[in-house]
């Protein structure tokens, strides 16, 4: 029986698919296994491929350098200001550019999706210096009011708006009385839940993953989030990599079970509206 080139052609890419999972996956799998080996055993050679049983002892050396806990602790609080923040803001933002007639409002917005184009270095002395005249230097809060109107987050709401929320519903609920606000959290707020589902998870885990912003603003190691506390371990002569790989391990553990549990309305969100 003759194989023809259409029907190796499907195999062949499920074979592409799965090399390049296995690419991207491997250094999430080696983390793991690492997170489980002492540094000598990691350095060894060859290198160690399944677990080992250090994980309890790379803990207790990963809490005795720094207050891992604690840090854990900020990361999830922040993350969590940053999504609500965020979440609220960028729906009025994205609401109000969709459907409200107001003077120069393409004008404003196309100045919202310019700071898009701004690269993230020239922020970084203007921020420090906006926080350090507020007194917010070493505080959470630096953290997450700063980027709580994202002008991809007003993008995204304001495209889903302009698709999914009737104007007439609106105005109808204007002529029955309803104040603006009671619109918005009423009506608007449960019509917008895909893209707020969709915006609340890419903004805990830019939030969750950041580095620059707690490496500007933070300076007690108690203040620390996850990337800069595990960041603070490594040093040029007595890195404990089975410490750093364990604390890593943990700190990504919340971003995969939430990916897991989420990916399909994360894909959902980002294509409405792709398809007619």
């Amino acid at each position: 029986m003759q194989v023809t080139r259409h029907q190796l052609a499907p195999w062949a890419a499920y074979g592409l698919v799965g090399i390049g999972m296995l690419v991207m996956l491997a250094p999430f799998y080696f983390m793991f296994v690492f997170a489980t080996h002492s540094r000598g055993e990691i350095f060894s050679m060859p290198p160690p491929m399944f677990f080992g049983n250090d994980f309890l002892d790379n803990l207790a050396i990963l809490t005795g350098r720094i207050p891992f806990w604690r840090n854990l602790g900020w990361s999830i609080y922040v993350g969590l200001a940053s999504t609500l923040l965020t979440l609220l803001f960028c729906a009025m933002g994205g609401y109000a550019f969709a459907l409200f007639e107001f003077r120069h409002k393409k004008a404003l917005f196309g100045l919202v999706m310019g700071t898009m184009l701004l690269p993230t270095f020239m922020n970084m002395i203007p921020t420090f210096m906006i926080m350090d005249m507020l007194g917010w230097i070493d505080q959470p809060r630096a953290l997450y009011i700063p980027g709580a109107a994202s002008a991809f987050g007003i993008f995204l709401m304001r495209q889903f708006a302009l698709t999914s929320i009737p104007r007439e519903l609106v105005e109808a609920a204007r002529m029955d009385g309803c104040g603006e606000f009671g619109i918005f959290f009423r009506i608007v707020l449960p019509l917008l839940k895909p893209a707020l589902g969709t915006l609340g998870l890419i903004t805990f885990i830019a939030s969750w993953n950041n580095f620059i912003g707690p490496l500007i603003v933070m300076r007690s190691p108690d203040m620390y989030t996850l990337p800069l506390a595990l960041r603070s371990l490594q040093s040029p002569v007595d890195t404990e990599w089975g410490a750093l790989m364990a604390g890593s391990a943990i700190a990504t553990l919340p971003l995969i079970i939430l990916f897991v549990l989420s990916s399909r309305q994360l894909i959902s969100g980002l294509t409405v509206g792709a398809v007619k």
